[in-house]
């Protein structure tokens, strides 16, 4: 997904939540020796049709103007999706008074809604309107529209959010 980015910002994020992430196995792994468990990798088939769905969001747009909405869709979708899992491991480690697990947990989980919150506002501040208005989104070139989709909507980030504006960034 970094490759094909074309946004400067959204392949920064992207590049910078990897590594995050490699911090996270670190934490996990110490969350395992807290508990006197064995670390071990897990298949996980959900995050794995996730990434599927990526992979074919990304085919069908990946070659156009909407294409970096479309990274940003993916990866929210795999954001939300493990901040539920972090959540619900949090509040279940509190549960089981194991305090510096939750501790751990936090901290990934905050790792998590910031990517969130990060790709949410790549999208909103250009990503999106350069998709609707058939632009590439690291280009700042008015090419003609093709391939259009209704991306504002597609990467909002929170069903409960209102519609992303249509004009352009900066305007009124």
């Amino acid at each position: 997904m970094i490759k094909a980015a074309e946004d400067p910002d959204l392949k920064q994020g992207l590049s910078d939540h990897r590594e995050e992430t490699g911090e996270q196995i670190t934490k996990l792994e110490e969350i395992f020796h807290l508990m006197g468990m064995r670390t071990k990798g897990e298949k996980c088939d959900a995050i794995d049709g996730i990434l599927d769905e990526g992979d074919e969001i990304l085919e069908t747009f990946g070659e156009t103007p909407a294409g970096d909405a479309a990274i940003i869709f993916s990866c929210q979708a795999v954001e939300h999706y493990e901040i539920t899992r972090y959540g619900s491991m949090h509040a279940f480690a509190l549960a089981l008074g194991l305090k510096d697990v939750a501790g751990l947990l936090q901290e990934i989980l905050g790792q998590e809604r910031g990517a969130d919150k990060k790709l949410s506002s790549i999208a909103k501040g250009r990503v999106n309107f350069a998709a609707e208005n058939g632009e590439r989104s690291g280009d700042s070139s008015h090419g003609a529209k093709d391939e259009r989709i209704d991306a504002h909507r597609m990467t909002d980030g929170n069903r409960n959010d209102p519609p992303v504006s249509r004009k352009s960034p900066g305007t009124r």
